[in-house]
């Protein structure tokens, strides 16, 4: 069943509150680029890239729906690389929307809420503030530190980076997906003991080490592929859209 992009894309902005919740310029939340006017099929990635473009209209979607959209270099001159992603969005009329931090911090499809539900996680708050609105999530589990990265292998497909400089027996849980290694201040004020993002700089060694806290990197690309996942399975109920995955790993 074909529907309106014009009532999708209200629909989406309205539910994932694109206009409330900050975010870099260059997130450009929201639609990117428009098609003909309709969405019969989704195709959900992590990034929007080349790959990812020629992958959905492969598949023919009318929606690429992602968490990293086009505009992340900020402004640049439509030729070469530029062009060649346009033209291809336009010629297989494949409209692009995408959702950076109002999707991170969403609370029912957000790539925080959604890891921690996968992780079995009883979330009890929200911390690390982004412009203004804390994104990550707090919870509490009761398993080993080990056990808790055997999860995180099993639900993601990843060899996790640990840093065991915190409790065996994690007792507050702390989630910032992606590239959030400069959060650890963050999450120890929170009271947390193991924090879970995607990755860091070298010094955030010294940080986890030095404050006793258990960092736990799962890929900045894995633990992002949740809440888009989640996003789209949400459409499919709410407007019968079948939609798919397209996995394009940076190994990052």
């Amino acid at each position: 069943m074909a529907t309106a992009l014009a009532a999708l894309t209200t629909y989406l902005d309205e539910y994932l509150r694109v206009r409330e919740v900050r975010d870099s310029p260059q997130a450009l939340n929201g639609l990117q680029v428009e098609n003909s006017g309709t969405v019969s099929r989704i195709a959900a990635a992590v990034d929007v890239c080349q790959a990812t473009i020629d992958a959905a209209a492969e598949r023919r979607a009318d929606l690429l729906l992602v968490h990293h959209g086009l505009f992340w270099a900020g402004l640049l001159p439509v030729v070469g690389r530029e062009a060649r992603r346009l033209k291809k969005l336009f010629a297989a009329d494949l409209a692009v929307y995408a959702a950076h931090i109002p999707l991170d911090c969403h609370p029912e499809v957000g790539n925080n809420i959604v890891l921690a539900r996968m992780l079995g996680l009883e979330a009890v708050g929200w911390f690390g503030e982004y412009e203004g609105r804390e994104i990550g999530v707090v919870g509490r589990l009761d398993v080993t530190r080990d056990e808790l990265v055997s999860r995180l292998r099993a639900k993601l497909g990843v060899d996790p980076h640990v840093i065991a400089t915190g409790p065996t027996k994690p007792e507050r849980v702390g989630i910032v997906t992606g590239g959030a290694g400069n959060m650890i201040r963050e999450a120890r004020d929170a009271q947390v003991d193991t924090f879970i993002t995607g990755e860091g700089a070298h010094y955030t060694h010294f940080d986890a080490e030095e404050w006793g806290l258990n960092v736990i990197y799962a890929g900045h690309y894995a633990t992002e592929t949740v809440g888009v996942k989640a996003l789209a399975a949400h459409l499919e109920q709410r407007f019968d859209l079948p939609w798919e995955f397209i996995d394009h790993p940076t190994g990052l």
